[in-house]
Formats: C-alpha cells, sequence, structure tokens
C-alpha cells in the first residue's frame, strides 16, 4: 500500500486549463495513512466566477478577490509536493491547470500520480457511477463540505484505502503509480498593440464578447481576433 503521497483537489472556473483558472487549491501529505501536513488555499482567477461554479462550489467572487493569484503561489505549492507522488480523483484533470501554470513560470512539475477513478472503473464496473460524489455514497464516507477543494482531497485519501483494503492484496500492480502527462505550451499575455486591435474589433463590429482583458493571453488574442474578422470582416 502508498506509504507517502499527497493527495490533491481542485476547484477552477471550468474545464479547459489553457482558458479556465484555477479558485481553490487543497493537498495533504499522506504519511502512513495518516495527514502529516496540508496545504490550503483561495486563488484569485482575475475574471468573474461563473454562475454555475458559483452554485457548485459556495466560491464567490468576493472570497477570492484578495487570493493570491497562481503566478504568485505554484512555485510555493511545487514545493509542498517535493518528489512525493500525487493521488486524486481523475487527477490528471488538476494536473493539467497545476501543469500550465508551472510552465507558464518555468517551473518544472513532472509528477507520477496513482487515479482513484480509473481504480474504481477497474475494480467496481457493477456502480452506477463513479464519480467522487458516488464514491463517498457508496463507502459511507462523509464530506464536510462537497465540491471544496480540501475536503474533496481529504475524502480521495478515504476512497483510496476503501479501494486498498479491497483490492490491494491481489491487484498490486493497479496501485503502482503512472506518470501524469499533460503537453502544454507556455502562455504569454496579449500584448498591448493586440489587446487595442481586438477591443476595436468588437466595438466597430457592435458584437457582445466575453473577454477578460486583463487576463488574456497572447494566442488567445490571435484566436478571438481571427474569429472575429473571419466571421464578420475587417475594419474597414
Amino acid at each position: 500500500m502508498l506509504k507517502r503521497y499527497v493527495v490533491l483537489d481542485l476547484e477552477m472556473t471550468g474545464l479547459n486549463p489553457k482558458r479556465d483558472k484555477i479558485i481553490e487549491i487543497g493537498a495533504a501529505r499522506i504519511e502512513n495513512g495518516e495527514v502529516t501536513s496540508q496545504y490550503e488555499t483561495f486563488v484569485n482567477p482575475k475574471m468573474l466566477i461563473p454562475d454555475r461554479v458559483k452554485e457548485l462550489t459556495g466560491i464567490t467572487d468576493e472570497m477570492v478577490a484578495k487570493a493570491p493569484c497562481i503566478e504568485d503561489i505554484i512555485a510555493d505549492f511545487a514545493s509542498f509536493c517535493k518528489e512525493d507522488i500525487f493521488v486524486g480523483q481523475n487527477v490528471i484533470f488538476d494536473y493539467s491547470f497545476l501543469k500550465q501554470a508551472a510552465i507558464n513560470e518555468k517551473i518544472p512539475f513532472e509528477k507520477s500520480a496513482v487515479d482513484t477513478l480509473k481504480l474504481a472503473r477497474k475494480f467496481l464496473p457493477e456502480l452506477e457511477h463513479r464519480s467522487l460524489e458516488y464514491l463517498c455514497s457508496y463507502y459511507g464516507i462523509s464530506r464536510s463540505l462537497e465540491h471544496r477543494a480540501l475536503s474533496d482531497a481529504l475524502a480521495t485519501k478515504e476512497v483510496l484505502e476503501r479501494l486498498e483494503e479491497a483490492y490491494f492484496a491481489e491487484h498490486e500492480e493497479a496501485f503502482l503509480p503512472k506518470p501524469l502527462i499533460y503537453k502544454a505550451k507556455r502562455q504569454t499575455p496579449a500584448t498591448k498593440v493586440q489587446k487595442i486591435h481586438l477591443k476595436e474589433l468588437i466595438d466597430y463590429h457592435k458584437i457582445s464578447i466575453d473577454v477578460n482583458f486583463e487576463t488574456i493571453t497572447r494566442s488567445e488574442a490571435s484566436r478571438i481576433t481571427d474569429q472575429i474578422i473571419s466571421q464578420y470582416g475587417k475594419i474597414l
């Protein structure tokens, strides 16, 4: 069984690590089954949190307003994780957001992990669902706060332990950590010229489009500009 690892969970503004942002990080170091340290923080996404995310997590714009931005804490979080393996529910999803943030800050962040979702799919094929919520209900695991990062991370630890108790002895190989692979390019802020041109296009064509000019990257600005020109044409 796993002797030492970091179990983690994130809350984000959406599903795309290239466009969406982390709003909460929750992680705990587990040694011999015991929590020995924790990492918990809100993260300022520098954008408004979508209503559906507010409803799901209970996290509001006011709650993250004075929180650090991810670029200010990704190095600290990487230091907390050290060389430990990760454990998470669909862990590649959370890792992709962290890896993108690390790449943006030129910080090495290569990890191996054990995924409780993959284990549940392998050993519990009869279940109707294998979400963290469903697995917690199946195993009778209580969560202090649903869809909050640290609470969900600690619930994932409990799920792993239930799976280990039932299946580790005969399926040790299934619990071996596997490298997490997520390829991403470093994102850089859009230039002043890009922002001005994009704003002019939006005003000229009198279109309504959701653009956060504070956080928009060069690639995003280019993509949106090209889409507008393709659909509406250039400024004449």
